[in-house]
């Protein structure tokens, strides 16, 4: 095992003949060839293993977020980001089914993603924060990240029911109602700075 992508693997592969719950740790590290404590070189926990390396992913969409131009509306940057963080390549989409079927469909995942979800919606609402010149932690940019992750999830939900759909083109869509609806209603945010 040299690698957290080829353990990732193994786990993968473990939890579909296994289950998720039904399988440990000992397990995955059983399958890899590696010694239990190894694994926790690669993962803080099982749960963590359908992320991956999400912290980088997080970095990476704080970077797009903030290299956007700012005369592109709010929303208009937001969901062009969130496209892009989402868009898997062709042969990658097997895979990312998977993944997310796991983390979205397991209690124990969809327990352990609210910390995830935190840190995501956290990004979020920074780059709301410095848009608007408010708090990342005032009320409109908590609820525009709080709203843009129920739109994620809305859409992948959709994604993971339909076999034919495209994951970027579900994103896009519900983020432009979202939008739509916000320049409706007036909220500052929605514009350009």
């Amino acid at each position: 095992m040299t690698s957290a992508a080829e353990l990732e693997q193994v786990a993968f592969d473990l939890f579909d003949e296994q289950g998720f719950d039904n399988t440990t740790v000992s397990d995955i590290a059983r399958a890899a060839g590696i010694a239990r404590r190894t694994f926790f070189h690669y993962f803080p926990s099982k749960n963590d293993v359908p992320w991956g390396d999400f912290d980088a992913e997080l970095a990476r969409l704080r970077a797009d977020l903030r290299a956007s131009p700012t005369g592109v509306p709010l929303m208009d940057t937001i969901r062009h980001c969130l496209v892009e963080f989402n868009r898997v390549p062709p042969e990658q989409v097997p895979a990312h089914r998977r993944r997310m079927r796991l983390i979205l469909g397991v209690p124990a995942l969809q327990a352990h993603s609210t910390l995830r979800f935190r840190a995501w919606r956290q990004v979020i609402a920074e780059f709301v924060g410095e848009r608007t010149g408010r708090s990342a932690d005032a009320l409109a940019p908590q609820t525009i990240a709080h709203a843009v992750l129920g739109v994620a999830l809305a859409a992948y939900e959709r994604w993971l029911d339909d076999a034919d759909a495209e994951l970027t083109e579900l994103l896009d869509a519900a983020m432009r109602e979202l939008a739509d609806a916000f320049a409706d209603s007036g909220v500052p945010a929605a514009r350009a700075e």
